[in-house]
C-alpha cells in the first residue's frame, strides 16, 4: 500500500538523487521532483534531471537559484577553479549553504503543493567533509522548517548511513541498477553514466559499483 502523502524529491539527476527518486516512487502515491539551477559547472545536470523525470513520468520543476552562484566561488560554480582537496580542508567542490538553501526552498515548494515529505540524497557515510550532509544538520533543519511554516514536514534521507556500495545495492533492490548506471550524471566534468573516471565523484561512484558487483558475483 503506497503512502497517500505527497513527496518532493530534491533532484539533480545524479546517482544518489535518482536512487532516492526510485525509493520515493516505491513508497508514495504522488511524487514530484525539484531541480535547482545555480549556474553550476555543467548545464547537463539540469538536462539529465529533466530527462529522467520525464522518462519516469514525474513532474519536475526547475527553480532559479543563481543567487547562490553570485554568493559562492568554488569548483562547482566557477569553471576556472580546479577540482581538488587538500589535507584537512573541505574539497574545492563544496558550495557553502547549498543543501541548506535547496531544502529550505524545497520546503516552501512542498508547502505550496501539499507535500509532507521532502526526500534528499545527502549521506554522512560518504560525505566529503560537507557539513550540510550531516544527519544532525538535517534533523535541525527539519525542526526549523516545521517551525517556520507551522507544518509537519519530514525530511527523508534514505542514503544517510549507506556507503556507495550500499547505495548501488539499494538501486539494485529497487530494480534500477542499470537505469542509475547508464542514465545518471555524477561526473564533475559533465560526462554521463560512468563519467570521466578521474574526478573524485567518478572515483567514488566506480569504487562503490566495483565493490558491489564483486560482492554480488562472489556472494
Amino acid at each position: 500500500m503506497l503512502n497517500e502523502e505527497k513527496a518532493l524529491v530534491v533532484f539533480s539527476g545524479g546517482q544518489d538523487s535518482t536512487t532516492c527518486l526510485f525509493w520515493a516512487l516505491e513508497r508514495f502515491k504522488e511524487v514530484e521532483t525539484v531541480t535547482f539551477d545555480y549556474h553550476q559547472r555543467h548545464s547537463q545536470e539540469i538536462e539529465v534531471a529533466e530527462g529522467i523525470a520525464k522518462e519516469l513520468g514525474v513532474k519536475n520543476t526547475v527553480l532559479d537559484l543563481s543567487l547562490l552562484n553570485q554568493l559562492s566561488a568554488n569548483a562547482l560554480t566557477r569553471s576556472d577553479i580546479a577540482i581538488e582537496q587538500k589535507d584537512r580542508e573541505l574539497p574545492s567542490t563544496f558550495v557553502p549553504g547549498r543543501n541548506h538553501l535547496f531544502l529550505s526552498f524545497a520546503g516552501v515548494m512542498a508547502k505550496s503543493m501539499g507535500a509532507k515529505h521532502i526526500v534528499t540524497g545527502v549521506c554522512e557515510t560518504d560525505f566529503s567533509g560537507y557539513p550540510d550532509c550531516r544527519d544532525v544538520f538535517i534533523k535541525s533543519l527539519n525542526v526549523t522548517l516545521n517551525l517556520a511554516m507551522d507544518d509537519t514536514f519530514v525530511i527523508d534521507t534514505p542514503l544517510m548511513w549507506l556507503n556507495k556500495k550500499e547505495t548501488w545495492a539499494l538501486a539494485d533492490e529497487l530494480g534500477a541498477l542499470d537505469f542509475v548506471r547508464e542514465k545518471t550524471l555524477t561526473c564533475y566534468n559533465g560526462i554521463l553514466a560512468d563519467g570521466c573516471g578521474e574526478c573524485p565523484a567518478c572515483e567514488l561512484r566506480k569504487n562503490g559499483l566495483d565493490d558491489y558487483l564483486n560482492e554480488k558475483v562472489n556472494g
